[in-house]
């Protein structure tokens, strides 16, 4: 009940139960990995679904005692509610904003995810790469050059664009991911800044400053910071004052860490020459309905200089078969700890 203190649950264990073992649901099945799939399968039984609707989501987590999650769906005290099975949520990120991780605490379900996992993550690059894509669009202008072939035109001076070459990258976070971006920067031949109140270890071509000297100095603002209570809103109407006219911002973290009126309005300005957004705060479903009622989403469809794309930082043949497979491996792991013989 709303304004309620949380109540812990009892969780009744429905494993294992003679030749019975655990029971799977997969609620974002589309394209998931068949090899982790197997793996899966030698837990028990596995139910590959693909829920679109909050209803079926409470319906599908009814018999469940684990779990598996991406991003369409928030994982909270009403699903608990639902599930009362449930002894474990997986999800393949690294953010966990879409789990309401203080109810799953009071529940005693456990969450695995791939937070923390440096080793493994060491070498999934996607959500780099695609923070590099969306760099280099922005700074040669694809969006408009595809358009303007697409309508028969062939006018290359309409379309000058700018070298990265001898341009700041600023990094604001300089984690796993804020390293790799550094490394891309560097092999562009860019000066590379980065601010991180928890990171020392800077490398040599790497010049530690704070953050508002980054937002001064930076043609490039890229975003690599993770969600959390001090971290939300973090770029807000200041932030943007401060920034170099001119500059370009991406993110490709969470969309929560922007406030979207103050980017709106440094875009409507011209302070900033355009963002590239993987993400958007409080992001809905994949009808994109949504989206309709955005005023950042709006602009950018007038306005090629923004290029806002569905999430997909993650979302590679390569990274998620590989940490499907991570994942599955994880919670046979857990399975082992917590009883389960297999």
């Amino acid at each position: 009940m709303a304004g309620s203190a949380p109540r812990r649950m009892a969780r009744r264990c429905l494993w294992p139960r003679g030749n019975e073992r655990m029971r799977i649901v997969n609620t974002e099945s589309s394209g998931y990995s068949r090899n982790a799939a197997e793996r899966l399968a030698t837990l028990g039984e596995v139910l590959f679904l693909d829920v679109h609707t909050r209803q079926e989501l409470l319906d599908a987590a009814a018999e469940a005692e684990a779990l598996i999650v991406r991003l369409r769906h928030r994982i909270d005290a009403e699903v608990l509610q639902a599930a009362p099975h449930l002894r474990v949520v997986v999800t393949a990120t690294t953010g966990l904003n879409h789990i309401d991780m203080d109810a799953m605490r009071n529940a005693g379900v456990e969450v695995l995810s791939l937070r923390g996992e440096q080793e493994f993550l060491a070498n999934v690059t996607a959500t780099a790469e695609l923070t590099w894509s969306l760099v280099l669009a922005l700074s040669r202008r694809l969006p408009e050059s595809f358009g303007h072939v697409k309508h028969g035109g062939w006018n290359r001076d309409l379309l000058k664009g700018n070298e990265l070459k001898s341009k700041v990258l600023g990094i604001v976070g300089f984690g796993r991911l804020g390293r790799i971006v550094a490394e891309y920067g560097r092999a562009f031949r860019m000066q590379v800044l980065a601010t991180d109140p928890h990171r020392n270890d800077m490398p040599d071509h790497v010049e530690r400053v704070p953050l508002s000297e980054l937002l001064r100095r930076a043609d490039v603002v890229s975003l690599h910071v993770s969600l959390d209570e001090t971290t939300a809103g973090m770029i807000g109407p200041d932030e943007f004052r401060m920034m170099k006219p001119g500059a370009w911002f991406v993110n490709t973290s969470r969309g929560e860490l922007v406030n979207e009126a103050a980017l709106l309005e440094a875009l409507e300005s011209g302070r900033l020459a355009g963002a590239g957004l993987d993400v958007l705060a409080d992001e809905g479903g994949k009808d994109g309905e949504w989206l309709a009622t955005r005023p950042l989403f709006r602009y950018a469809q007038n306005n090629p200089s923004v290029i806002i794309t569905p999430h997909i930082g993650g979302a590679t043949h390569e990274s998620m078969a590989d940490t499907e497979m991570f994942m599955a491996e994880k919670l046979i792991h857990w399975c082992a700890a917590h009883g389960d013989g297999t």
